[in-house]
């Protein structure tokens, strides 16, 4: 799996790179079906614009992109690690609900 990682309207700080690293890597193991083929995931974290100072400043995005399907997660929140955590769960919850509709759809 290929990780890009983006920041916007703030500095990609070491130590946040590694926390995306580490929770966007043990996505793995819900893609090892797909083993083989070409797996993007990017991820882009940042604040919506220089102006906002209170509230929800944070937003983390990933679009993880699979041989024939893309999914999507978006969410706005006062912390950037909640962000990301918020958005790798989502990820999660889609790639298991599109296996098993996949697995459905055999029967």
């Amino acid at each position: 799996m290929r990780l890009t990682i983006k920041s916007t309207n703030m500095e990609l700080l070491p130590d946040i790179k590694v926390y995306i690293e580490q929770k966007f890597g043990n996505l793995e193991k819900f893609l090892k079906r797909f083993s083989g083929k070409p797996i993007e995931l990017q991820v882009e974290v940042g604040k919506p614009s220089q102006h906002h100072h209170k509230g929800e400043i944070f937003y983390a995005e990933a679009n993880l992109i699979l041989p024939g399907k893309e999914f999507r997660a978006v969410n706005n929140n006062y912390d950037l690690r909640v962000a990301i955590d918020w958005v790798r769960e989502e990820l999660a919850r889609q790639i298991v609900k599109y296996k098993e509709v996949r697995i459905e759809n055999r029967k």
